[in-house]
């Protein structure tokens, strides 16, 4: 089936933040608003990936450790100018059992898919409060949603985000900034395909979906792209499946 994707005029020239933009549905999400005509900037903890796709597409790409991203974020806004628009995208879905898991690895599972969430939003809500509003969009997963196991702190922080969603989206609201959270469900990134997919899980997974089609990456940039845009002026504090149905 060939799709025919939308274009949104509203998000022509404004500056849009993304981290995790280096590959997998991060890559995807960057590459849909250049296509709109935004100025992006997008951070990343693989360099050489982010390079590649900074050249490519000629957007701006900054090296940065997401536990640690103010700096990141200002070098950013030095370059594109005020964001407004922020999709926080990054996040490690590694499988680990229960009875493994230290204090240690717990702490840093929540540094790495979640406290970025909130200190990204911090830093980049002025921006959007100066330009009288924004759009913020908080990547969130089907896997706490369809009770999956083999990863509990990664589903815990995935449950969380919707939490802070919500929180946020009446925090920000009367600054007319909009907060939503996009809820992908086994999306077809090369890492899912090379790691989490024999043969045997993506036929389960079709069954579970009312829709019978694996889901590519540009589907959930999609709706990233709808929720940041004008089109969805009125859409916030809520939960935007992009799952086939499996939930």
């Amino acid at each position: 089936m060939t799709h025919q994707f939308a274009n949104y005029p509203s998000l022509s020239g404004r500056a849009v933040l993304v981290s995790g933009g280096a590959t997998g549905i991060g890559a995807e999400i960057v590459s849909a608003f250049a296509q709109q005509g935004a100025k992006v900037a997008f951070l990343d903890f693989d360099r050489d990936a982010g390079n590649a796709l900074a050249d490519d597409l000629g957007v701006a790409f900054e090296y940065c450790d997401l536990r640690a991203l103010r700096a990141g974020v200002s070098a950013l806004r030095e370059r594109v100018g005020p964001f407004s628009c922020l999709v926080n995208n990054a996040a490690r879905d590694d499988r680990h059992d229960w009875q493994d898991v230290t204090p240690e690895f717990w702490d840093e599972r929540m540094a790495t898919n979640l406290r970025h969430h909130f200190f990204a939003a911090q830093a980049v809500a002025p921006d959007m409060i100066e330009q009288g509003g924004g759009a913020i969009v908080n990547m969130g997963s089907v896997s706490w949603w369809e009770a999956m196991g083999n990863f509990p702190a990664y589903a815990t922080t995935k449950a969380a985000v919707h939490g802070l969603t919500r929180t946020l989206a009446r925090d920000l609201g009367g600054h007319n900034i909009r907060v939503n959270t996009v809820v992908p469900g086994h999306i077809m990134t090369q890492r899912q395909k090379d790691l989490w997919s024999p043969p045997e899980f993506l036929q389960a997974r079709k069954e579970r979906q009312c829709l019978p089609t694996l889901i590519e990456p540009e589907f959930v940039a999609r709706m990233v792209l709808f929720l940041c845009s004008d089109d969805a002026a009125m859409c916030s504090a809520h939960n935007y499946f992009v799952d086939g149905g499996s939930v």
